[in-house]
């Protein structure tokens, strides 16, 4: 499509969100600025993004988007704020778009033929089917857990719950989990040396990329021999309108579901289990009915942590906005991360409120065609591991969090935790 000119340029935003110092800096510094322009300019301009993997020579800016009803007023804009050019603030080359991000980054029609055929290993009935499995695997992990009485919850639960789910929806032989959970934590982290090391940040991309699609490749070829009851068997036979998935298609979606799958729900995880830590009325709240009162929690949850901050979309056409003017091309940053603090749609938004109703939160991206097909799972895991660690490990604290510096997950790296061993 066309690209921006900067035919006649306009001035940036004073306020910062650009530089690699913003999205260092705590959650209470971003805060302070997406306020900032949600009362004065919700709809602003700014240069492009620092310390970019990618030259893009075009990249003259973005848009952001930060109040809730115009983020959600985005979502539904399909036509004329698109997906296909990439979801991350930054640019990545086509091969990595197609590779790695499915139908997150596609657009009609391919990306509704593509859902309808994803959407079937989603259905009630599958999620039913599992249920058993998340329960099993979370009494698992805090079996392991529970004699220990210090460990570090990212890595020793709050990583392990959807590493061990999403292996099991897709038949992940237990031999293969470590690997596919690293590599998937590599797109990313990759801005985070931590998680990179000391290979080249893009070659490391590459590998990654590769190591998850010949994975979904060699599954998918078993499955079509041996079917079996499992998410890959789903992809690999389901058809709409006389049409299968391909190879590619399948391994670009096992990539997508390896990467949100595990870094969503780890993050809410390990955010959730810091806010209960540091706010012990509200869990003390919570655990008074916890039946009765979990489902809405996970909300809250959700909406504290959200795992995704931003999600990038392009404008298809020349558009008015928010008041503004968006040319044909340009880059349009929704920012989840301040929608979900906005306080013409929450009350006390910057309170961590598990009672809180209603709770309309875009933590699973907003009601458009590309809200979260795994919510519901999303959703399970948070009640039920929750359920497993409080009960079993009830005075469990988290210590201070190891974040990540990154621009698109909400992430923490390591976080302490300690408790009352249980034999």
């Amino acid at each position: 499509m066309s690209r921006p000119t900067n035919e006649s340029p306009r001035p940036y935003d004073p306020v910062d969100l650009s530089s690699r110092a913003f999205w260092a800096g705590t959650d209470t510094e971003r805060e302070t600025a997406f306020a900032e322009l949600r009362a004065k300019r919700p709809v602003s301009w700014h240069r492009p993004l620092e310390d970019l993997l990618f030259t893009d020579p075009n990249d003259t800016g973005f848009w952001a988007i930060v109040r809730h009803a115009d983020l959600v007023e985005a979502t539904k804009r399909h036509e004329d704020l698109i997906s296909g050019e990439g979801i991350l603030m930054e640019s990545l080359p086509p091969e990595l778009l197609e590779a790695g991000q499915s139908i997150i980054a596609m657009d009609p029609p391919r990306h509704s033929k593509l859902r309808r055929l994803i959407s079937k290993a989603f259905t009630p009935k599958q999620m039913k089917r599992i249920e058993d499995r998340i329960r099993a695997n979370a009494r698992m992990i805090v079996d392991d857990l529970a004699p220990k009485g210090e460990a570090d919850f990212v890595a020793e639960c709050a990583a392990l719950m959807p590493m061990h789910n999403i292996c099991d929806m897709m038949g992940i032989p237990y031999a293969d989990r470590q690997k596919v959970a690293h590599e998937a934590a590599m797109p990313t982290g990759v801005s985070d040396p931590d998680v990179v090391g000391e290979g080249d940040p893009v070659q490391r991309l590459f590998e990654a990329a590769g190591y998850l699609h010949d994975m979904a490749k060699r599954l998918a070829a078993q499955r079509r021999d041996e079917p079996g009851d499992d998410l890959i068997t789903a992809l690999a036979v389901s058809e709409v309108d006389g049409a299968r998935l391909t190879d590619d298609e399948i391994g670009a979606f096992f990539v997508l579901l390896c990467i949100a799958g595990n870094d969503t729900t780890r993050q809410s995880t390990s955010h959730a289990m810091k806010a209960l830590t540091d706010h012990p009325a509200q869990r003390a709240w919570l655990m008074a009915d916890f039946d009765g009162r979990i489902t809405g929690a996970v909300e809250e949850f959700v909406r504290w942590a959200t795992p995704i901050m931003t999600f990038r979309r392009t404008a298809a056409r020349d558009i008015e906005f928010g008041g503004q003017t968006i040319r044909s091309g340009e880059k349009v940053i929704l920012f989840y991360s301040s929608a979900n603090r906005d306080e013409t749609v929450f009350d006390r938004p910057n309170e961590f409120d598990l009672s809180r109703d209603p709770n309309p939160h875009v933590g699973f991206g907003g009601n458009g065609i590309h809200h979260c097909l795994g919510n519901q799972l999303a959703r399970t895991q948070l009640r039920v591991l929750f359920d497993e660690l409080l009960h079993r490990l009830p005075d469990i604290q988290a210590g201070e969090p190891d974040l990540l510096n990154a621009n698109f997950i909400h992430g923490i790296k390591r976080m302490p935790c300690t408790f009352t061993p249980q034999r």
